[in-house]
């Protein structure tokens, strides 16, 4: 059982150190303790779901059913600023987001563990907190944590996952999965791994200053594997199944072994540093407070 609470002020928040963005039930972990659930409104809207916060390894960490609870919600249905934003007023330092995904490469086999660096965005949204009275254009050469990526891979290997360090990840709007001749053009342009919220996610972090790192978990093929059978949710949610007790070892020997967070070591941090273009006597007063956790430290 979880203690709940429904909140909208950060200042009577637990301070949170690692966020887990991914499925219902990933916080079901092996020596978790002291749960608390915490159902947030941000001023951009209501999360998919409550952040479930507990201690983990010594440490407090937040996760966050992204397609909510029972999976009720579609891609394009999730509030993505929202559960960024919750995830700000949480003060959590580092994310790590578990996605189910199809591989596009034949060594990247079925319950192998990606930890993408670059994007291919397919989607029809625009990923951004700006808009509506503030311009500003974050740089997304590199589009995760380069530090935290690797410390994820690096423990993912300790523990005997086969796991592939960098890739790229192609983002499709779906919800269906692709066609045959889509997946061949997507393996054409070098994409690794395919999904449909992550890019959305990292765009949202970065122009949040929290460092971002997604752990892709490879359910199928896609469809362009002739050999293979063809992604269905049968397949997925079966391979998803076997995935999870990895990606929970996983995390729970992460959160264990990550060395204490250092806003130095990676530019994370500074990311709106010189990207807000809009002069603020020109910003209006109420988008200043709407994103006030997000742009304070750069616009009063």
């Amino acid at each position: 059982m979880t203690e709940k609470k429904t909140l909208t002020s950060s200042r009577a928040l637990p301070c949170v150190e690692v966020g887990i963005l991914g499925g219902t039930g990933l916080y079901e972990i092996e020596g978790i303790e002291d749960l608390k659930e915490y159902r947030l409104r941000t001023p951009l809207g209501d999360p998919s779901d409550a952040y479930i916060v507990g201690r983990l390894e010594g440490r407090r960490v937040a996760f966050l059913s992204r397609h909510g609870r029972g999976h009720r919600l579609l891609p394009m249905e999730i509030n993505y600023r929202a559960n960024v934003y919750g995830f700000k007023m949480l003060g959590a330092e580092r994310i790590i987001s578990v996605n189910s995904v199809g591989s596009l490469r034949e060594e990247i086999r079925p319950r192998d563990f990606v930890f993408a660096d670059q994007f291919f965005d397919k989607t029809h949204r625009r990923s951004t907190f700006f808009g509506e009275g503030i311009a500003a254009h974050i740089s997304f050469a590199e589009p995760v944590c380069t530090e935290l990526s690797k410390f994820l891979y690096g423990t993912a290997v300790k523990l005997g996952v086969p796991s592939h360090l960098g890739g790229t990840h192609v983002c499709i709007e779906g919800p269906a999965f692709s066609t045959k001749a889509e997946s061949r053009i997507h393996r054409l342009w070098g994409g690794d791994v395919i999904g449909m919220t992550s890019v959305t996610e990292a765009k949202l972090f970065r122009e949040a200053e929290i460092c971002y790192a997604t752990m892709n978990l490879a359910t199928d093929y896609d469809t362009w594997h002739a050999e293979e059978e063809s992604v269905s949710v049968e397949l997925v949610l079966e391979n998803m199944r076997l995935n999870i007790h990895s990606a929970k070892s996983v995390i729970r020997n992460a959160v264990a072994g990550m060395p204490p967070y250092d806003g130095a070591a990676c530019g994370c941090r500074t990311a709106l540093a010189g990207a807000i273009m809009t002069d603020p006597k020109f910003i209006p007063a109420a988008k200043k407070r709407e994103l006030r956790l997000i742009i304070e430290k750069y616009i009063k």
